[in-house]
């Protein structure tokens, strides 16, 4: 799953959120937010943004490919 599908299924459970009114709450266009699903081109401060517009935590980690485990 990339980005924009993770942020598409967060706007569903949180209330079936559409993505102009995801892009409301974050200070953008709706015309702008399409434009950065299309190309999955999300900038961590955007995710921050986001993740506060759904009301949750942004959490970033790198995880280990042969453990599956967080590698901090």
């Amino acid at each position: 799953m990339d980005v924009r599908e993770y942020i598409k299924l967060c706007c569903v459970k949180r209330g079936n959120m559409s993505e102009a009114e995801l892009a409301r709450r974050t200070g953008q266009t709706p015309q702008n937010m399409n434009n950065k699903h299309k190309r999955n081109t999300f900038k961590i401060s955007e995710l921050e943004k986001i993740a506060d517009a759904l009301d949750a935590e942004l959490k970033i980690s790198f995880i280990d490919r042969e453990t599956g485990n967080p590698i901090i």
